[in-house]
Formats: C-alpha cells, structure tokens, sequence
C-alpha cells in the first residue's frame, strides 16, 4: 500500500506526458512511499513507451472512455493518499504537497484542484467551454448545496475512504460531475486548492467534444438529482400534472357547467382525471424513492465504517512488515 499515488489517464499524449511525469517526480521527492501511475487508454503513439522511460508504473485500460479508466484505477490502486492530474500538462504541480497534505493531515477526503478562481478564463480560448464550466458549477451548487468552485477539473486529492466508496457509473468526462456530487451528498469533507492553469501545447490535441461532452453532463447532473433527490425531481412533475389538471378542470369543465348545469365537454373531464391521478402517482413515486435512499444513505455509512477498518488493518500490516 503505497503512502500517495499519483494517478494519470493518458490518452495520445505523447507530447506532454514525459514532462508531466518528470514534474511530478521532482515534486514529490520530499513524500515518502510515492508511485507514479499512468493509465493508457488505447493510445495510438508513443505515450506507452515514454511513461515508461520516464519512470511511471504503465497500466492499462481498453475499455475506452476516461471514467473506465478511473474505475479501473480506483479498484487496483491501494494508497493513503490519492492524487490525479491530467496527462496534458495543463495543471501545475506545484501545489501538489499542499493537497497532499489537507488529504493526509487533515483528513480532507477530495480536494479540488479549482482553475476557475485563478487562470482559466484567460487562458483557454474555448467560449463555449468557460460559459459550460461557470453553468455546472452553478447548477451544482445550488441544487446539491456545496461550494465547490471548480466542478469539471481533473486535477483531484482524494482520501483512501472516498476512493474506496466511490460508484464509477460514468464512462467518459461527466465522471468529475459525479465525483463532486457524490462528495456532496455523502456529507464527505471537500476543500477547494486554487490552481493555475495553462493551456494545452500547441500541438497538443484536446479529447473534449465541447457540445457532446456539455450535453453528457447536464443529462449526468439530471439523473444524479434525481437518484439523490427523487423526491423533489418527482414534485416537478407531481405540480404540472396538477396544475394542467386544475386548469382544465376550471376553464372546461366547471365553468361551463355552472352556467349550463351540463357537463358538456366529457373528454377535457378525462383528460383532467388522468392528469390528476398522474400527479399522485408521480408525487407517490418520488415519496417511495426517497425512502429507499434514506436507506441507502445508511448503507453507505455502514460500508464506510467497514472500509476505515480495512485500511486500518492494512496499516497495521504495513507497520509489521517494517
């Protein structure tokens, strides 16, 4: 069980992983027991050949997509300290001993590498990119009520605890969305580490797909909500069925019957029936779920009393074999 490992997806990074590699191993010099990962993803040049040469431990993931390659890191690696940083030298590594302490001595269990109170705006020239990170970050703040300044970043400490109990559900972008949510609704400690950010080399090739990669993430953030909030998802709904059935109800059926005594348009009747008993049927929906995610929260809080006993029976083998 290493004392911090350092994590790095790579896909086609061939221009930058050798300096990422180097960076982060002269940065670390001062932190005992560290390992160098890196996780090709099918990488088509020489990413493979370099990261080794640099001196990282090569793994590999064929499943394609970044949270594949996440979840395979997470389950393998056993650390006391987890730190991951993109292999597109675009995040300095400057403050990686200050995250590794929050993690390590304060028992912070995800600190977020936060471009966005520093460089971002200025520095990547993607429009579309800055308004999407500015949304999510709002939309998430606001829904999940936390304060994490920096939702989309790669750049990522995490306690042994959060790794171990972390559900990777996504395969692609929208993974660093479900880390900060699941951070959030599992009460989990999360500070926030003002990073500078660059931009990628010229030359360097980006993997985002600024609309399809956007679009994934809010419909990730939808789902999310309602698994953790089913309640209140399903009140949304519960509410318009309701109101399109009182508004029909009045207008087409009550008023004119009040004048004529005739109940004259049978089908409107219906239709704002059916929506009534739609309105229950989803508020009751939304009611059950959210009692079976009470439960699931207390579920989630007995694994994790079951995860800090592991580690610390794997620490007191550690002292052992020393």
């Amino acid at each position: 069980m290493n004392n911090l490992a350092i994590l790095i997806p790579a896909y086609n990074e061939e221009m930058t992983i050798g300096k990422v590699i180097s960076d982060v191993q002269r940065e670390t010099k001062n932190i005992p027991d560290t390992a160098i990962y890196v996780y090709d993803n099918n990488s088509k040049d020489n990413t493979v050949d370099i990261a080794k040469k640099s001196g990282a431990i090569v793994r590999h993931e064929y499943a394609q997509g970044k949270g594949a390659v996440i979840r395979r890191m997470f389950r393998e690696i056993d650390a006391d300290v987890y730190i991951m940083i993109d292999a597109d030298d675009t995040y300095p590594v400057d403050v990686i001993e200050k995250m590794y302490n929050k993690v390590k001595n304060k028992s912070v269990d995800m600190v977020v590498g936060d471009r966005l109170s520093s460089t971002y705006f200025t520095e990547n020239k993607r429009l579309f990119h800055n308004f999407g990170n500015t949304l999510v970050r709002n939309l998430i703040n606001r829904f999940f009520k936390t304060n994490i300044r920096d939702i989309l970043t790669g750049y990522r400490a995490f306690s042994y605890r959060f790794v171990k109990t972390f559900p990777v559900l996504s395969r692609g972008f929208e993974i660093e969305t479900e880390m900060s949510i699941h951070a959030a609704e599992y009460n989990m400690l999360v500070e926030n580490q003002v990073v500078d950010y660059r931009d990628r080399p010229e030359g360097s090739e980006s993997k985002l797909n600024t609309l399809q990669d956007g679009f994934s993430v809010l419909i990730t953030l939808s789902n999310l909500f309602r698994t953790y909030h089913p309640l209140a998802f399903y009140s949304v709904f519960s509410a318009v069925f309701l109101g399109l059935s009182t508004v029909l109800f009045i207008f087409r059926v009550f008023l004119p019957y009040s004048s004529t005594h005739t109940v004259e348009n049978f089908p409107t009747l219906i239709v704002s029936t059916i929506l009534l008993v739609l309105s229950f049927i989803t508020f009751f929906s939304g009611a059950i779920l959210d009692s079976i995610q009470s439960t699931n929260r207390r579920n989630f809080e007995l694994n994790l009393i079951q995860v800090e006993m592991k580690k610390q029976k794997m620490d007191k083998e550690n002292e052992a074999e020393i």
